[in-house]
């Protein structure tokens, strides 16, 4: 369905509407119509959208209508330049993938979930007319395992709700571990044939975030691509219980984030990014970068102008 509605090949537009200082100048200027007119220059199908609830919903649970608008903004730029778009929900009220961010007690709280599919009624809604353009991503990155249970409750009654507004659109669903493949056949079944298997991919971590100030497990960290072990055998292993996963439900997968830190050397990432596609490409599956810019993995970034061609020939 993905590639029948023109979804192959997306980047993200990480620190825009999510994971941001949520200034006046971050929302106006980050990204700007200059931004979707290279990411369509460049040969890319979609944009997925990370959006934070903060700017599209007030604290009593009612919408933000300025934080809508800026979506509005960003899908009329979509029609402009040919892109379609995955609105994905970055953080909700009581969650954040990023403990940093001191979001808790989603999935034991009522009053949270409550505002969760607030949300996603309020874009069914808004956006429900727009199938063939836009795709909903519940929720970025579930993290533990002690969650999933009720995780794979609440999405199904959101999915509920978002049909009465929008069935024809297509939702993704991924599972714990921050979206890992490896926990993907841990969901249940699809609500139905329009919610799509979604995961996230840097493996080997140890390659891809190495010196990541944020983790102190990688902080020091320094691996070439071949000390990392990674090849297009080992991608294919690594991923293969998701997609049997996937062949079992008759649901398409669709990666929505993977990337290479900015310390990795391009010429080096190019090859971690080279044997991944080679997989995605041979299971059909589609995909987004991480990310357009800066946010420690940008594309668009001056140190990536030697390889950007190579990188985006490839996928």
């Amino acid at each position: 369905m993905l590639h029948e509605l023109g979804f192959q090949k997306g980047v993200n537009l990480g620190g825009w509407l999510s994971q941001c200082d949520y200034s006046e100048d971050r929302l106006n200027n980050f990204i700007t119509e200059a931004d979707f007119c290279d990411i369509a220059r460049l040969g890319f199908d979609h944009v997925r959208i990370p959006v934070d609830y903060n700017v599209i919903q007030n604290e009593d649970g009612s919408a933000k209508e300025d934080g809508l608008r800026r979506i509005d903004m960003a899908f009329a730029l979509c029609d402009q330049y040919s892109l379609r778009a995955v609105l994905d929900l970055h953080k909700t009220p009581g969650f954040s993938f990023d403990a940093g961010e001191h979001e808790d007690g989603f999935f034991v709280n009522e009053a949270y979930q409550a505002r969760f599919y607030a949300i996603w009624e309020t874009f069914a809604k808004r956006y429900g007319d727009r199938p063939e353009r836009v795709v909903f991503e519940l929720l970025n990155e579930v993290t533990e395992a002690n969650y999933l249970p009720a995780w794979k409750r609440i999405s199904r009654e959101c999915v509920r709700r978002i049909r009465q507004y929008a069935p024809e659109t297509l939702v993704l669903l991924g599972s714990y571990h921050w979206n890992s493949a490896r926990t993907l056949p841990e969901l249940d079944a699809p609500y139905d044939k329009r919610v799509l298997y979604n995961f996230h991919f840097y493996e080997p971590m140890i390659f891809t975030h190495q010196g990541a100030y944020w983790n102190p497990d990688y902080k020091d960290v320094r691996s070439t691509y071949a000390e990392s072990g990674a090849s297009v055998a080992w991608f294919e292993d690594f991923l293969a219980p998701a997609i049997e996963k996937a062949a079992k439900e008759g649901a398409e997968l669709y990666c929505g984030e993977f990337g290479v830190i900015d310390v990795v050397a391009p010429e080096e990432a190019v090859k971690w990014f080279s044997d991944l596609h080679e997989v995605f490409a041979r299971h059909g599956i589609a995909h987004a970068m991480w990310s357009w810019k800066q946010m420690d993995f940008g594309l668009s970034d001056a140190r990536m102008d030697g390889v950007r061609e190579e990188l985006l020939g490839m996928l």
